[in-house]
């Protein structure tokens, strides 16, 4: 079997945005080169992750956050506590607080924050999978239109999907994305959903098989353009591979510490980029 180089589609993504996007405002005011409507997909079965090799990625941030948000936590505190400080800039100055964004929405749709009296999507998902894995709304969604307003950024990923095959007991996940900033976002959001599947799977008995990631208004920030031409340079290394602790068999019970990376021993520097606001 070849090796896996989950960056080749994604590569391929930043070219197709670059060459055959258009040109448009945005929000921030830093404008972008945009497409609608792309997709990406990645075999996991092997055991790899999508973490690029054409830069270096942060791993430590991709893990800390993942857990913040299954722990349905919306706190920046509890991020900048551990040095990962990617949400600084839309946290409350005082409070460090984020309104009900993905973690409230994964495991407390329609209840109070910090509360455990709303629905939590993420258990229901699980047990599903479990239980009807030929369920066609095994869904966990976060664009919960009457909390909006108390989010201090709208979520960017706001839905993903399981299914099961069931002859194969394998289980496969499609994660949807209306904003999907090519430079710093979306590297993060492939490999994070990655391993959401990958622990989804275990505690429910099952073999990762593949991720999928489905964009719709993809686009490179204008102040980005350069840093991605240059890694578009890069010939990508072999992905690395995820090696979970088989002890946990309960989606609440993993930490930082039962993530073991595999093989992420070949990558190019990291790429200094902006954040747009």
């Amino acid at each position: 079997m070849t090796p896996p180089t989950h960056d080749t589609p994604y590569l391929f993504l930043i070219s197709d945005v670059l060459n055959s996007g258009i040109d448009r405002n945005d929000r921030t005011g830093t404008g972008t080169r945009s497409v609608f409507g792309r997709q990406m997909r990645f075999d996991l079965s092997d055991g790899s992750i999508p973490l690029l090799t054409t830069k270096k990625m942060h791993w430590r941030s991709i893990i800390v956050e993942l857990l913040w948000y299954i722990a349905g936590d919306t706190n920046n505190n509890t991020l900048d506590q551990q040095r990962v400080k990617i949400w600084n800039e839309w946290a409350d100055p005082i409070t460090g607080e984020l309104g009900k964004i993905y973690g409230h929405q994964w495991r407390n749709w329609g209840g109070t924050i910090g509360g455990t009296d709303g629905v939590d999507q993420l258990a229901i998902a699980i047990d599903t999978i479990k239980n009807n894995p030929e369920s066609r709304r095994i869904i966990v969604n976060s664009w919960n239109v009457s909390d909006l307003g108390e989010m201090n950024l709208p979520p960017c990923h706001f839905c993903y999907q399981f299914y099961v095959d069931t002859k194969s007991n394998k289980l496969s996940m499609i994660m949807h994305q209306r904003s999907c900033d090519i430079g710093l976002g979306v590297p993060f959001n492939i490999v994070q959903y990655s391993i959401l599947l990958h622990m989804v799977a275990q505690v429910t008995g099952l073999t990762p098989h593949e991720f999928i990631w489905s964009g719709n208004d993809c686009h490179i920030y204008h102040n980005h353009i350069d840093q991605l031409t240059e890694q578009l340079t890069r010939g990508p290394y072999t992905s690395p591979s995820l090696d979970l602790n088989r002890s946990i068999t309960n989606i609440n019970d993993f930490v930082y510490d039962d993530f073991k990376l595999i093989g992420y021993d070949e990558f190019y520097p990291s790429i200094k980029m902006e954040v747009a606001v």
